[in-house]
């Protein structure tokens, strides 16, 4: 798949775009799926105020500003990310708990995961967007994404706090919605893989741009 904002996008419309309207289809019904099963509806409401706030705004903006297929597949892998996450809450997550187990871990490492994610899969689309809405040219579009999810990572860091102290007042519950699992520097750590995964994204996009 390749990563530039060079390739074609299709305005075809939604009803004859086969990917999209998968995606759309699974995603709703896992997400919905996500809602009636979960142990902590309220848990989960919270952490699905941005899912639904991002869904509406792609929803919203389908005709007027068209993803890139590259773009749509990145961002349908991290909602799924995120939603698994709030199903469970991200301390127990399932599969962080396999890989807790499989590999001797001292945490459950998911929302680390989901946190690279967020960097990994969303920065070529913010990248899009700059490239072919705003006209931003060379190395700044490449520069501006990762900027973009420090800034990101660092508002969620402290959304996330304001709303655990809002709903649950310092207690344990507040705690585990925060998913510090003991690591005083959780929140760090967590912009930092976002960080990371930027860098990855953009550096590999940077590099197949360089050999067009």
């Amino acid at each position: 798949m390749p990563l530039t904002s060079r390739q074609p996008v299709s305005q075809k419309p939604f009803l004859q775009q086969p990917l999209h309207m998968a995606y759309l289809l699974l995603f709703t019904g896992y997400w919905c799926f996500s809602a009636f099963t979960t142990p902590d509806l309220l848990n989960w409401l919270s952490e699905n105020i941005l899912t639904a706030s991002l869904l509406i705004f792609l929803v919203a903006f389908y005709n007027i500003f068209r993803f890139s297929d590259a773009s749509y597949s990145f961002i349908f892998l991290f909602l799924l990310l995120h939603v698994y996450g709030s199903h469970y809450q991200y301390p127990d997550a399932p599969l962080g708990e396999w890989a807790k187990l499989q590999f001797n871990l001292q945490r459950n490492h998911y929302d680390r995961l989901v946190h690279f994610g967020f960097g990994l899969l969303l920065s070529y689309p913010m990248h899009e967007v700059l490239v072919r809405s705003f006209h931003v040219k060379g190395w700044l579009s490449y520069l501006l994404p990762v900027q973009f999810v420090l800034s990101l990572g660092a508002l969620y860091e402290l959304v996330e706090w304001a709303v655990a102290d809002l709903l649950y007042n310092g207690t344990a519950q507040g705690m585990d919605f925060l998913g510090m699992q003991g690591d005083i520097w959780d929140a760090q750590k967590d912009i930092a893989l976002g960080f990371a995964g930027s860098i990855l994204t953009m550096g590999l996009a940077l590099l197949q741009h360089s050999r067009k």
